[in-house]
């Protein structure tokens, strides 16, 4: 990581919601999914919040570093029907060694639609990879 990661760093990521990012379309295997109303779904909304996060992160790590979402914690106040377009605003509130915790807050231009806390770990990617092919090939193995 770099010196320069620290509290107070903002960023803002603005997202357009198309058919694809509504709860019918989140896990369409779900008939229960598919039977709901046609609105951007909390997973895509809660994905949308990591993007504006690591985007923000990714500007301070060094060369083969990475992060992962360790925490969320996130409520969803207000449906968004595709079409609108959600701008999401980050903020770093914390940085203890490899952990950087983040405010996030999205808006659809009409309603407050989410908010809350998120936690990213710093990796060394290549490490991470490996482990990650060594699960898989241990499962197929299995």
């Amino acid at each position: 990581m770099q010196h320069t990661l620290r509290p107070g760093l903002t960023h803002s990521l603005s997202f357009r919601v198309t058919e694809r990012q509504t709860v019918p379309q989140f896990y369409p295997e779900s008939p229960m999914f598919r039977a709901m109303p046609a609105v951007f779904a909390t997973g895509y909304m809660v994905g949308l919040f990591e993007w504006c996060c690591t985007e923000l992160l990714a500007q301070h790590l060094e060369a083969g570093e990475g992060s992962l979402g360790t925490h969320v914690d996130f409520s969803h106040l207000a449906a968004t029907p595709p079409g609108l377009t959600v701008t999401v605003e980050c903020e770093i509130v914390a940085v203890d060694g490899k952990r950087v915790a983040f405010r996030v807050r999205g808006h659809d231009g009409v309603d407050p639609i989410g908010e809350g806390r998120h936690e990213r770990t710093v990796v060394n990617d290549a490490k991470f990879r490996a482990r990650a092919a060594d699960k898989a090939a241990r499962a197929r193995a299995a």
